[in-house]
């Protein structure tokens, strides 16, 4: 089961791949640019994995608190590949795991179970 974490609140778009045997990551610069292409961005890294969407078995999108574009846009990107490909999503934040010492991409499928993170369901935080 193949898993990515999305990662747009901060000064970089973080994405990380999961799979059973290994984990990968990637940043882009956090633009205007990037958030419009968030998806081919996410397809031409699943590509360099040797992966697809359908490959795909979750979703893990950090809302925020952060970038008003980022969360947007990558909240919206993900809903999308929902509707389309049926791939459940859980929408997290950092806060979500307040308990915890180390937090970071690769543990955050875990936290997300730890702490049941609701699947589908998004609640943006939006710094103001």
């Amino acid at each position: 089961m193949n898993k990515i974490v999305i990662d747009a609140t901060q000064k970089k778009i973080f994405l990380t791949i999961i799979k059973s045997d290994s984990t990968h990551n990637i940043s882009y610069e956090n633009s205007k640019t990037n958030y419009e292409k968030l998806m081919m961005l996410i397809q031409e890294f699943l590509a360099a994995k040797n992966l697809k969407i359908k490959d795909i078995s979750s979703i893990y999108v950090n809302r925020g608190p952060g970038s008003y574009a980022g969360i947007r846009n990558s909240l919206s990107t993900v809903k999308a590949i929902n509707l389309a490909k049926k791939i459940d999503y859980y929408s997290y934040s950092l806060s979500d795991f307040d308990d915890e010492n180390e937090v970071n991409n690769e543990n955050i499928p875990n936290l997300c179970e730890k702490f049941k993170v609701k699947k589908n369901l998004i609640n943006p935080i939006y710094l103001s």
